[in-house]
């Protein structure tokens, strides 16, 4: 696990820091599940919701954010969403195993800081949103801890539910 980030940090090491603590959390919370109780359904209202569904949502995310918005790289193929396909495709992993689901998004979040890197925080987004608008690298970076944090309390309830460990 990483640790918390300086305490006088620079805001570029505070964010990164901040980023890589909750990324690194991921790997704890699926640490011991089999792979049954890592694809199982626990929510009737979201049956996308597992604990494998949600390592690939966050891998994806991850690519989303800073491939294709940041450096502006379009999608032509080499990621699990298709056109009219459905939603929350990337969610749809049954049959991969977790260990490789863990280990892509690790190497995802690895691509990221380098991507993260080579850009001021004052930076933005290369392909702008559908409405036009450019995020700046210091919004990505706060949107991600966000989204990682989001997710991270979802993987918690779903242990809870699932063996009951918690923390």
């Amino acid at each position: 696990m990483t640790g918390r980030p300086p305490l006088t940090g620079d805001e570029r090491t505070q964010l990164v820091g901040w980023l890589d603590l909750q990324r690194s959390l991921v790997r704890g919370k699926c640490e011991g599940l089999s792979e049954a109780d890592a694809y199982r359904k626990l929510l009737p209202t979201s049956p996308l919701m597992t604990v494998a569904g949600l390592v690939s949502h966050m891998r994806w995310i991850e690519y989303s954010w800073f491939h294709e918005d940041l450096l502006g790289v379009p999608d032509t193929g080499q990621t699990p969403w298709t056109e009219g396909g459905p939603r929350n495709e990337e969610m749809m992993v049954d049959g991969v195993p977790l260990a490789r689901l863990l280990d892509e998004y690790d190497e995802e979040c690895a691509r990221s800081n380098e991507i993260v890197a080579g850009f001021s925080l004052d930076d933005v987004q290369r392909a702008p949103d559908r409405d036009g608008n450019q995020a700046s690298v210091r919004f990505i970076l706060c949107h991600m801890i966000e989204e990682t944090a989001r997710h991270l309390g979802h993987l918690d309830i779903l242990r809870e539910l699932l063996d009951g460990k918690t923390g």
